[in-house]
């Protein structure tokens, strides 16, 4: 199976589960009837489904090992709340089924091209996709990589060991950890701003940065890569925000001004009243419309569909063609119901 090669979702098994931190787990997906290899750019995500209660629930995850591999490795951390994650971190078992479908993302080494040496700086779970990218380049050995991470305690680095041994065997690899209570270890204490920055990496502006963590903190990043003139055109982000880091986003809540609207979606035989403001997504969700939801933030792409009749508001448009969008596909995470609407998937 070629990852690239497939629209619906494919079955994996679960063939190993630990613990990377007290909250946050790394879990090891596989083909169950062959040893076929998996094709995708380092530093994407792939949107997984869960069993949970009799219905598959997708979230996207990044991929944090190499690719052409017989296996694909990913890391949630606990949300609180949060379905997917606390059903990952506590129930998901070694032989559990899990869906995948298409691995994307434009955060990746191959189309974020490089200038020889790199910066990657990351928080929390944003680790995931750079550590995917480091191991990439580490394989072909002719990047010069400083690895700048930010995290709380060593007892919460995620790959710590990991990172470790990184450190000791590659000469090209930099580790810099950052942290809030560095305890007994040897690693930096404090919190990032301008002049950690620079302290941590005094060449950064001879480098080209990638950058993924909590939102807030790419913003201040960005800040201080702009304070100290840096060429932003050789700083990418992951834009996908919590889910590419291995946590989950939920809907925002709808601003519905009460004036009831219909949403035919002839292909299922479905009519459901919705609200005026509603998000397209949850009036589908909510009809039992099969729509796959794994983002729900405007970036996978996965709950394309059609607006045939009707008027709506989008806020993202992220991975529809041009073409698409004049055919009137949208996401529908994204899109917020303003007339009766007629849908189809």
């Amino acid at each position: 199976m070629i990852a690239e090669d497939f629209d619906t979702p494919v079955a994996l098994v679960c063939t190993e589960k630990w613990h990377e931190t007290p909250d946050t787990v790394s879990f090891v997906l596989a083909c169950p009837e062959n040893a076929r290899r998996f094709q995708f750019k380092p530093g994407q995500f792939a949107s997984l489904g869960f069993e949970i209660n009799g219905k598959v629930e997708y979230r996207a995850y990044s991929i944090s090992t190499l690719p052409d591999q017989t296996m694909m490795k990913f890391t949630v951390k606990r949300v609180e709340g949060g379905k997917v994650s606390n059903h990952v971190v506590d129930s998901l078992n070694s032989g559990d089924i899990v869906q995948l479908l298409k691995p994307q993302g434009a955060f990746n080494n191959v189309d974020c091209t490089h200038r020889g040496r790199v910066a990657l700086i990351s928080a929390g779970c944003g680790i995931t996709p750079v550590m995917s990218m480091t191991a990439d380049w580490l394989s072909r050995g002719d990047v010069d990589i400083v690895f700048i991470h930010i995290a709380r305690d060593v007892l919460n680095t995620i790959y710590y060991e990991e990172l470790l041994h990184l450190n000791a065997v590659h000469p090209s690899f930099h580790l810099k950890l950052l942290l809030k209570q560095a305890g007994d270890s040897s690693h930096t204490q404090g919190r990032l701003d301008q002049n950690y920055l620079l302290q941590l990496c005094p060449d950064i502006l001879e480098r080209t940065v990638y950058l993924c963590g909590p939102e807030g903190f790419m913003q201040d990043v960005t800040t201080y890569l702009e304070q100290i003139g840096f060429q932003m055109d050789d700083c990418y982000q992951e834009k996908f925000s919590a889910e590419a880091m291995g946590m989950e986003t939920f809907s925002p809540v709808s601003d519905s001004s009460n004036s009831p609207v219909t949403v035919d979606v002839p292909g299922f035989g479905v009519s459901v009243e919705a609200q005026k403001g509603e998000l397209l997504l949850d009036a589908l969700e909510s009809a039992g419309v099969p729509v796959i939801a794994a983002c729900r933030s405007g970036i996978c792409g996965s709950c394309k569909c059609r607006v045939e009749q009707g008027q709506i508001e989008f806020s993202s448009q992220e991975t529809l063609s041009e073409e698409e969008i004049r055919s009137g596909y949208v996401l529908s995470c994204s899109s917020r119901i303003r007339s009766d609407l007629k849908v189809s998937l």
